[in-house]
């Protein structure tokens, strides 16, 4: 078996996208997806995302972690199939399709960059100096004088794996504050590692320091990451609530290819 694939990137974030409109694709082989998204023994990457075909939607997004198994909402890989469903002529300008999360919206802007609608926020929540929020997938957020000094790997591994969080597992970002916006590194359960940009971490991110900086910080924010920059779009209904939330940044092809299985 030969499976056609294409390589996307989001701000640094990649990903193995295949069109599996006809699902030949085996959502069950986890070492299938494990091996295809290997950085020395396959085609290397963050994640996996299968295109497939639903009813009242332009397509469904199916995602895996590099490890193997699906998981939850992710924004970059988000805004990247929307741009393969794009080159694939779904649709035009705009498009609508179903995450694991529920329904998205996204929208192919004049400069290329893809402008993503992520889920309303009901819940932000404390863990002593850090602010704990699920943006389609959970996040903890923590402020630091300097994401460069920080170890992203060991810290983040330490929180993700604490007692507290160590059943479900827990996304770890590290925010620093900039006077034209903020920095943000991500630990990511399932690749469990840094990973260069975190659509559902930067949007977290942008909320929480919101919500602890609202005179600094307003709607829309800049956030810089390792990959590049991305831009977070929001309104406040309350303290707990928030709503038409978008992540806006550039989702870049990078090639494709066949792999060997």
């Amino acid at each position: 078996m030969r499976i056609p694939f294409t390589k996307y990137h989001g701000t640094g974030n990649d990903f193995v996208i295949i069109d599996d409109r006809e699902e030949n694709f085996d959502v069950h082989n986890v070492e299938l997806i494990h091996s295809m998204c290997d950085r020395r023994f396959g085609i290397g990457a963050d994640g996996l995302i299968l295109l497939r075909n639903i009813e009242k939607y332009d397509f469904q997004m199916v995602y895996f972690n590099s490890d193997g198994n699906q998981s939850s909402m992710c924004g970059n890989g988000g805004r990247c199939i929307v741009q393969f469903a794009h080159s694939l002529g779904l649709f035009e300008k705009d498009c609508s399709f179903l995450a694991i999360d529920g329904e998205h919206e996204a929208l192919v802007l004049e400069s290329k960059h893809i402008r993503l609608k992520m889920g309303d926020v009901n819940t932000i929540s404390s863990d002593g100096n850090a602010l704990v929020l699920n943006t389609g997938s959970p996040h903890y957020v923590i402020q630091v004088e300097n994401v460069a000094d920080v170890n992203v790997k060991t810290k983040g591994a330490l929180i993700r794996y604490s007692e507290q969080y160590a059943e479900e597992g827990i996304n770890v970002n590290f925010l620093e504050c900039r006077p034209n916006g903020i920095v943000v590194a991500t630990y990511e359960r399932g690749v469990e590692d840094e990973t260069f940009s975190c659509g559902t971490g930067v949007t977290a991110s942008a909320l929480a320091i919101h919500k602890l900086r609202a005179k600094e910080y307003q709607s829309p924010i800049s956030i810089a990451t390792k990959g590049g920059n991305l831009k977070v779009y929001f309104k406040k209904l309350d303290e707990q609530n928030y709503s038409d939330i978008w992540l806006e940044g550039p989702a870049t092809k990078t090639f494709e290819g066949v792999y060997p299985h």
